[in-house]
């Protein structure tokens, strides 16, 4: 009897999903997309109503060939990709392949769509499945087609106007002018300088502070005391009015609610990962995807959580009722609200996915499964699974104090504190938050008193201080914007920072973004000559209008046609009306101290540099930062040497990492050695090829890595220090040293599927 064919896009899930389906079911996967448009000129034809021309993706045709014959024997189909518009397209691009290759005949076409991998889910989806949703289909290629023609059309401009080698994005352009514009704010940002009064007491023996906020009958604010003069003239009042005591004058007293957030969307997920955890979007989502794909704890593998790409924070009912059926049980009846607690999503257009991302069954313990789970999945589950139970408990309970106390007549302090009477849900989870520069009072108690009690004056004290400029983004933050701005969408927030740093348009310098001088200088050229198209505002509206094309409510080739005909028009007047030196250069109220020609900020291979516009006349040059002659001189040629590979010069050159030895017939010969940053030996043997020595590295981001000094015949390497210690658990040649905050300093298995890891003895020292 001919069975059915099942085609998910994951081998993961394809295995996940044997458990379930039983033995009427073959189960392949395709291993993500199976075609792509072209990669030339004309893969969309804008003169017949955008036709899109597709070819077969190369590292995934012997699996598209495995799926056909196997659909051969088959007595039907059943597309089972993610519930969203790539999953959908995914599903469309196979149908049309198979229908392409006339061997469908006339096998029945199923869609069937499941937001998490579990037992019922699975067998409720192929009971009743669907068919292809063309509408979602539609949005995904008219998102792909302006990808493509945005690419296409502004690449080449970029390659004109300012160097070879740079590209644009419809979106990620709009996220890297928010870096720039951040960027600029800190640059433009004058601190001022400001002083507050504290005063130290004590009373009950109890020590806690109090802040001056009326002195001599008038409100003290921010920038009320702007000297040091100022303000230890007011401190040494108030210290002698005091007489070593201030006065009660008034307690204030006051109880508020906390609710707990919502559970995760894709976004919150990502901004928590990053926050409590340190991970980046795209580690988040790699691991958040195992978690949904399947992993065996203990009776095969199961999807741990529902599908991780939603922007919706509708909860099932069925999962509400588990959720509050374990919280009766583990915190008592009393943690639960007397109705079940319903959120509003804020995102416009939530509509492909039904949930919001929850584990899939809520008794599932994380403590209980951490054995099952790599140490990142077991961090990333805990974390789902406590915001999950969290959103479902009742409200914490916090009481809030003031205390005004009198120091002489209208000189007046305050001090604010809190107790948590009821924590509520926040004996589960508490949400994290970004660049918070004041701090909650939460965890400042202060003593009972009565008003007109004395308290000790241990000290006062003028403290100095000067206002900071905006932070830079961190992939929180800047998660975050994109998505108040509704730019993006869930599968997108990862690849937008990703493209972004691996075009070098930003770096990533302490956890934050910072533009580079070449990713300025293409935001500058985007910013006035395509402002349209980065504007905040119309790439959120073009967004909107992509999610009407997903839900029917418009059509994809008008929508194209109405982007297409203004966006060509621009790219060929800026073509022809912009100037090189229009984009790269930057005219400064300046002359030339050489030919007293003006001077102009330009873009030179290491970056920006202050040259003369006289060049080549004149070859007067500084860095920004005022050093003289910032552009490299001729090269230095390599005495009694020539090239390994082509027996040519070598040549002393300066690159973006350093000094480094290259060869002078580059670029038909590309070999270099490097003279600043000569990789460290740890002399710790190559664990995959067993020849070659890992050597310590820095990667363009400016981290460290450690890989094989045989690459790129070997090509293995890992982030963290390596030693030569056999795993105990799986026996992998070697184990890493690795830090963190909430584990400190442990030895770790660098295999994933592994997870072992024990903390490093004191004694025990790194190299």
């Amino acid at each position: 009897m001919a069975k059915n064919l099942v085609v998910v896009e994951s081998p993961a899930k394809a295995k996940t999903l044997k458990k379930f389906m039983g033995d009427d079911f073959d189960i392949v996967a395709s291993y993500g997309h199976v075609r792509d448009l072209v990669p030339k000129i004309g893969a969309v034809d804008t003169e017949h109503d955008f036709a899109m021309k597709y070819q077969l993706i190369e590292k995934n045709s012997k699996h598209v060939d495995e799926i056909c014959t196997l659909l051969k024997k088959a007595s039907a189909l059943y597309l089972a990709t993610d519930p969203d518009r790539e999953g959908e397209a995914i599903s469309w691009h196979l149908y049309e392949i198979v229908k392409d290759r006339k061997i469908l005949e006339k096998k029945p076409v199923y869609r069937v769509s499941f937001h998490e991998i579990t037992k019922s889910a699975v067998q409720n989806a192929l009971k009743n499945p669907g068919k292809l949703s063309m509408d979602l289909v539609h949005a995904q290629q008219a998102r792909r087609a302006l990808d493509y023609l945005v690419g296409f059309n502004l690449s080449p401009l970029l390659w004109k106007k300012i160097r070879r080698g740079l590209s644009a994005g419809r979106v990620q352009s709009p996220a890297l002018r928010m870096i720039v514009e951040r960027e600029l704010e800190i640059e433009k940002f004058i601190s001022q300088e400001y002083w507050t009064i504290e005063a130290d007491l004590k009373a009950k023996k109890s020590t806690f502070s109090a802040k001056l906020v009326e002195y001599q009958g008038s409100k003290v604010e921010q920038f009320t005391i702007t000297n040091e003069k100022e303000a230890r003239e007011i401190e040494n009042t108030l210290r002698t009015v005091s007489q070593g005591k201030l006065k009660v004058e008034k307690i204030t007293k006051s109880q508020r609610k906390r609710n707990p957030a919502a559970p995760f969307i894709t976004s919150t997920l990502q901004q928590e990962a990053s926050r409590k955890l340190g991970f980046s979007t795209q580690r988040t989502m790699r691991v958040a995807q195992q978690l949904y794909e399947g992993i065996d704890v203990g009776e095969g593998a199961v999807g741990l959580i529902s599908y991780m790409r939603t922007d919706s924070v509708n909860l099932a009912q069925e999962a509400i009722g588990e959720i509050r059926a374990l919280i009766e049980e583990r915190y008592g009846k009393e943690a639960l609200p007397a109705e079940p607690r319903l959120y509003k999503t804020k995102a416009k257009n939530a509509q492909e996915a039904h949930e919001a991302i929850r584990p899939t069954m809520a008794a599932l313990l994380p403590e209980k499964i951490k054995n099952s789970l790599s140490a990142d999945q077991y961090k990333l589950y805990n974390l789902i699974w406590k915001r999950a139970i969290a959103c479902q408990m009742i409200h914490a309970t916090i009481d809030m104090v003031a205390i005004d106390f009198s120091c002489g007549e209208k000189n007046r302090f305050r001090a604010t504190g809190s107790t948590v009477t009821n924590p509520g849900f926040m004996q589960v989870y508490l949400e994290g938050v970004d660049d918070s520069n004041s701090q909650e009072d939460g965890e400042k108690l202060l003593p009972k008193l009565s008003e007109g009690d004395l308290v000790d004056l241990l000290e006062m004290k003028a403290l100095q201080h000067f206002t900071e400029p905006p932070p830079r983004f961190s992939e929180a933050s800047l998660v975050k914007t994109l998505e108040e701005h509704g730019i993006g969408r869930p599968s997108t927030y990862s690849s937008i920072i990703s493209t972004l740093l691996h075009r070098e348009y930003v770096e990533f310098e302490n956890k934050r973004f910072k533009p580079t001088d070449v990713g300025r200088i293409v935001n500058k050229f985007l910013t006035q000559y395509f402002t349209k198209y980065v504007d905040y505002d119309f790439t959120a509206h073009l967004e909107d209008q992509l999610d009407a094309v997903s839900r029917g409510e418009k059509q994809w080739i008008p929508l194209m046609a109405d982007f297409w005909k203004p966006f060509i028009q621009l790219v060929q007047d800026t073509q022809e009306n912009v100037k090189r030196e229009d984009v790269t250069q930057e005219q400064m109220d300046e002359k030339c101290p050489k030919c007293e020609k003006p001077l102009s900020i330009r873009l030179g291979k290491r970056g920006r540099f202050i040259g003369c516009t006289g060049y080549p006349e004149c070859d007067y040059t500084r860095n920004l930062d005022g050093e003289q002659n910032a552009e490299p001189v001729k090269p230095e040629i390599v005495e009694g040497r020539v090239c390994p590979k082509c027996e040519s010069e070598l040549l002393i050159r300066q690159g973006r990492y350093g000094r480094f030895i290259g060869c002078s017939n580059y670029p038909k010969c590309k070999f270099i050695e490097s003279l600043d940053n000569k990789p460290e030996d740890t002399a710790v043997v190559c664990p995959e090829c067993k020849t070659g020595s890992l050597v310590k590295r820095k990667s363009r981001f400016g981290t460290f890595f450690y890989s094989c000094n045989r690459y790129p015949d070997c090509k293995y390497a890992v982030n963290n220090p390596p030693v030569t210690e056999a795993c105990p658990s799986c026996h992998w040649p070697i184990l890493t040293i690795k830090t963190t905050k909430r584990r400190g300093t442990e030895k770790v298995c660098p295999q994933k599927q592994c997870g072992f890891s024990k903390p490093l003895e004191s004694e025990e020292s790194v190299t």
